[in-house]
């Protein structure tokens, strides 16, 4: 008989302590029988994040088909649609916009006045990273929407170029719902069903998270030291601030002005489905629970919330989106780069993007961070260290995700006319 099995983010955390202590106490020369414990760490976090990678694709594909042509099919594209991705693209950019503006502000990637990228142990020549990022901007800024459309859809696939992926997808999953029987219901279930295995394999790699996460930490410990930490602290609390900013101000004050409805009241609402999502880190897990609270807790109409939700659970990743900008102003920072207004705008457009085809599960967000890291030719290897942080603020910015998805709810249901949301309570009015 075995026992309760330990919560994934407690195997993480002992996986982070114990990865202090073996890379503390191996550094890069220890070793037993000739095996160096560096290069089995090197092993098993990379590994870990090929296994990652491995299921982007795939994941990506079904979730936005899959969903689309679901909430496609009852013909509510129109009006609704047009009023939801509006709201989830502005709520996006506004989280992206407070995390450039802290970031600037607080400069987690600068120790003392020098580039922390000694301390975090990233190997890549300065120079050579700044000569890959000079010169990037406007051409760049244009070549992202000449990558929306791939002139191959299965080398875009392979070359990991999310965005023609995110693009044919979508439009695969709205015109899914334009063709007849039987073909329509046969493609549907096919996508739905991709989506349901590729949930599970999911679930099955992310129970060797703790393996990946103490492999990767264990390496960088054993390299340089604890010293890597002290520049991850900064940027864990700077990454925090700018997802609180958004979940107490913005989208308040969002319910407050358009919806005219007692954010507090909401906040009441929603508790079940915060809670879930902090615990789960998955906002795909956390949307039977989301649904239930929009509607029987904060009293929108099943039309509304079966249509908004589930887009928002694909598509709309505030606290993602947010994270990915922070993460890459972050890693520039650590290599002493001066990013211009073209850089960081390209880096707010590919974070706006990405975010919309991150699945709502823990950690797929890594893989987003490492597209926006190409877009403007920083190296990927530093977002293996991000993760020692990187289970906490998931599990954060999941709750702002989730919480996103159900103010749009509240917003767009309060815009279509519907008088019984949070017992119809309006604030000032």
């Amino acid at each position: 008989m075995s026992g309760p099995r330990l919560k994934l983010h407690w195997q993480i955390l002992i996986a982070l302590v114990l990865a202090v202590l073996a890379g503390s106490l191996s550094g890069r020369t220890g070793g037993l029988l000739g095996v160096s414990f560096y290069a089995v760490y090197e092993f098993l976090g990379t590994l870990f994040m090929n296994a990652l990678k491995m299921l982007i694709v795939p994941l990506i594909m079904a979730s936005i088909v899959s969903g689309v042509a679901g909430i496609g099919q009852g013909g509510a594209l129109g009006r609704l649609g047009g009023k939801t991705l509006l709201y989830y693209a502005t709520t996006s950019l506004m989280a992206i916009l407070i995390g450039l503006l802290l970031v600037n502000l607080v400069q987690p990637g600068v120790v003392d006045g020098q580039p922390a990228r000694d301390l975090i142990g990233l190997s890549e020549d300065s120079s050579e990273v700044a000569a890959r990022v000079e010169g990037k901007g406007a051409a760049d800024v244009v070549e992202i929407f000449l990558r929306m459309v791939p002139p191959n859809i299965v080398a875009a696939a392979a070359e990991g170029q999310m965005l023609g992926l995110i693009f044919f997808s979508l439009l695969f999953g709205y015109f899914l719902t334009r063709i007849g029987e039987p073909h329509a219901e046969t493609l549907y279930s096919f996508w739905q069903g991709t989506f349901e295995v590729m949930m599970r394999i999911t679930d099955w790699v992310m129970r060797f998270a703790p393996l990946g996460v103490f492999a990767l930490v264990a390496k960088v410990v054993a390299s340089t030291g604890l010293a890597a930490f002290q520049p991850l602290l900064v940027f864990f609390f700077t990454t925090l601030a700018a997802l609180a900013v958004h979940f107490l101000i913005v989208l308040p004050l969002l319910l407050v002005l358009v919806a005219r409805v007692n954010p507090l009241r909401h906040y009441r609402a929603m508790a079940p489905a915060l809670l879930t999502a902090f615990s789960t880190a998955s906002s795909s897990a956390t949307l039977p629970i989301t649904l239930d609270c929009v509607e029987k807790n904060a009293g929108v109409s099943n039309r509304t919330t079966s249509f908004v939700l589930p887009l928002g659970a694909t598509v709309n990743m505030d606290g993602t989106a947010l994270y990915e900008c922070v993460a890459a102003m972050f890693i520039a920072q650590a290599y002493g780069l001066e990013l211009g207004f073209a850089e960081q705008f390209l880096i707010v457009l590919v974070a706006l993007l990405t975010s919309i085809g991150v699945a709502g599960i823990p950690a797929a967000s890594l893989v987003a961070i490492t597209i926006i890291l190409a877009a403007i030719g920083l190296p990927a290897e530093a977002v293996g260290l991000i993760l020692a942080v990187d289970r906490v603020l998931d599990m954060c910015r999941t709750s702002v995700n989730v919480f996103s998805d159900s103010c749009g709810a509240v917003i767009i249901g309060r815009l279509e006319g519907e008088r019984g949301i949070l017992r119809g309570e309006v604030v000032g009015g």
